[in-house]
């Protein structure tokens, strides 16, 4: 089932993406034209459907792990899963995505110096069996990850349920009515 969301349910998400430790009243005044309860109640919809989490993500660049590479494995047919899940074991690997096209699996490892990344690369990965084939790209900088990535805007309806007085339990009715 595809929870519908609206444009309540945006500007929520929208707000906790700059800033995930944003209190349900600090949401409710950002937008102002809603409850704290009924930010709440969208809030714990949101995450027990699993359409947002909010978590801390470190910040490699401020603990000195400023070198990042992407690394797209060639490994022997039918291990693919097996291997990635290997590598995801590590902690220096941030990413580990089984692919199509070129190479099987698609990796980003984040490490202090580029020996360290070699080491990596040439020691580890190229050591597991299996392993055909590996391919380093460095990134020199990310304009772009997940933390900056919005829901599009077509996935949501463009209004939003009135009116704001509703009693909750009138709220979810009338939600579920609109499915």
């Amino acid at each position: 089932m595809t929870i519908k969301l609206d444009q309540l349910d945006k500007e929520i998400i929208d707000l906790l993406t700059r800033d995930g430790r944003m209190s349900c009243a600090e949401i409710a005044r950002a937008i102002g034209t809603v409850s704290e309860r009924s930010v709440r109640y969208r809030l714990e919809k949101l995450i027990e459907e699993n359409i947002i989490r909010i978590n801390a993500t470190p910040v490699p660049q401020s603990l000195g792990y400023s070198v990042v590479a992407d690394v797209f494995i060639e490994v022997e047919s039918g291990q693919v899963l097996e291997i990635a899940r290997k590598i995801a074991s590590y902690e220096n690997v941030s990413y580990v995505a089984c692919s199509t096209g070129e190479s099987d699996i698609s990796i980003q490892i984040i490490t202090q110096n580029n020996r360290e990344l070699y080491e990596f690369v040439t020691e580890v990965l190229g050591k597991i069996p299996g392993v055909r084939k590996t391919t380093t790209s460095m990134v020199p900088f990310i304009v772009k990850d997940i933390e900056q990535w919005r829901i599009p805007s077509s996935t949501f309806r463009d209004s939003r349920p009135e009116p704001e007085d509703m009693p909750p339990a009138m709220e979810i009715k009338a939600r579920a009515h609109e499915r």
